[in-house]
């Protein structure tokens, strides 16, 4: 079947919220990965409930109109991105946090709820939500489960597919699956929280979510270290988990990215070395791990410190959150979202230092050291594009080295738009053709988030 004529004026016609003005089309149209949109979509729905939701599909079923659900838009890969033909359904203003349980400590949460703002609320009960993405304070958990998003402390206490206890889902056809349950264990039937969680869209929309919280640590304990080079950095940081210890955050920044921070901020990071490794323990044990990891730096770095208090350590934390948008001053910012194996983080800094020689473009670059999750970025005059050109050539290499090293395509930030050029030599006809089935079973008219992701 072919797509009816006028499809979407119809959608939006019977859902309520919805919007034709060229500011929220235009608004609706992209994220935060630098894509530019080649049209805008034809409207926007701004639902408020689950109600709104099941409407706005039954409607798009009916009419085998494309739907591009959006959240907070700070998304790196062109996952949300939308264009002439489709209707993008906005969650945001679904962002109510419906209950905290401090005893089972878990939240229940509608999607448009800030990453940030549900920490906040746990801290009264002495919990926090774990994954903690850099920009915490302004991504949604709608967009968070979408992207199946990391984030600073991930490596000690797992992404957000191990935070996911259970979610509803509004279908394409407009019925409401609950996956999941409020207990931490749980084996009955396959596991369709999983399969949501990174879904990016293409199998459902996320109404709520019942997510897992944990008690704040008891002590926490900041080194900052600084080294010559990245690739000394990186050396520093696979010493660190080789030790044996497990930090509830390891975070590299190179020089390049220091300058830039430094601007943003008026700091003077970049005056003490080439590259910053910020490192933090908790619990119990926070200061003997402290001592060990310590020990495993020491040969690498040319200085290190101790945060004297929570408020250094706070200011420490910041430089690392503000990498991107300081970068986002410089210009438009393609994000890489590769992973290796963490012992390999010094190859792959080298490896980032040729291709940005052969290229010609400029890479800076973060990193979860503790779990192998690097984040090249490279920032583009306005009027260059991230789809064709050196950007894309640079994205391209970045992928193959990762490869090579024995890594992923993405960490945390998904595969959008930006990404699919690279799926099939990472994961194989095989498992191509079974993302496919599954798609269609979920998702026969194909309307949910087309193009995307897979």
């Amino acid at each position: 079947m072919t797509v009816q004529i006028h499809s979407a004026a119809t959608v939006l016609e019977g859902s309520r919220n919805a919007s034709v003005s060229e500011a929220d089309r235009l608004a609706a149209s992209t994220d935060r990965s630098g894509y530019v949109s080649a049209s805008l979509p034809d409207g926007v729905v701004f639902a408020e409930s689950t109600e709104d939701v099941v409407t706005t599909m039954r409607l798009a079923a009916a009419n085998r109109t494309p739907i591009v659900t959006r959240g907070a838009g700070t998304g790196l890969a062109a996952g949300s991105s939308a264009r002439s033909g489709e209707v993008v359904l906005d969650l945001s203003r679904m962002n109510s946090i419906l209950r905290i349980d401090p005893v089972e400590q878990l939240a229940v949460v509608q999607p448009g709820v800030l990453n940030g703002e549900l920490n906040a609320a746990a801290a009264e009960h002495g919990l926090f939500y774990a994954p903690d993405p850099a920009s915490t304070k302004i991504c949604s958990i709608g967009g968070n489960i979408a992207t199946n998003a990391g984030g600073m402390r991930c490596a000690k206490y797992g992404v957000t597919r191990e935070a996911v206890l259970a979610l509803q889902v509004v279908l394409a056809d407009g019925r409401e699956l609950r996956t999941g349950r409020e207990t931490l264990k749980g084996v009955t039937g396959y596991d369709l929280n999983a399969l949501m969680t990174g879904s990016e869209g293409t199998l459902g929309v996320v109404v709520e979510a019942t997510l897992r919280l944990r008690p704040l640590p008891v002590a926490t304990a900041t080194v900052a270290a600084f080294f010559p080079d990245f690739a000394t950095a990186a050396a520093a940081a696979s010493a660190v988990i080789a030790a044996r210890i497990q930090p509830s955050l390891l975070e590299l920044i190179d020089g390049q990215t220091l300058e830039a921070v430094d601007m943003a901020l008026g700091t003077d990071y970049r005056s003490r070395g080439g590259a910053f490794l910020l490192a933090q323990t908790d619990g119990y044990g926070a200061y003997l791990e402290q001592d060990v990891l310590i020990e495993a730096i020491r040969p690498f770095a040319s200085s290190y410190e101790k945060a004297a208090d929570a408020d250094e350590a706070e200011r420490l934390v910041m430089a690392r959150r503000e990498a991107i948008p300081s970068l986002e001053k410089l210009g438009r910012v393609s994000i890489g979202d590769i992973g290796v194996p963490r012992g390999r983080l010094a190859e792959v800094a080298l490896g980032l230092d040729d291709i940005s020689a052969r290229t010609g473009v400029r890479i800076f670059t973060v990193a979860h050291a503790s779990d192998g999750n690097l984040h090249p970025m490279i920032v583009l005059d306005e009027a260059d594009s991230v789809t064709e050109g050196p950007a894309k050539a640079a994205l391209g290499e970045m992928f193959h080295l990762a490869k090579r090293l024995g890594g992923t395509l993405t960490g945390e930030h998904g595969v959008g738009l930006l990404k699919r050029d690279w799926l099939l030599p990472e994961l194989g006809e095989v498992s191509m053709d079974v993302h496919r089935i599954i798609k269609d079973a979920l998702d026969p008219a194909g309307i949910l988030n087309p193009g995307k992701a897979i």
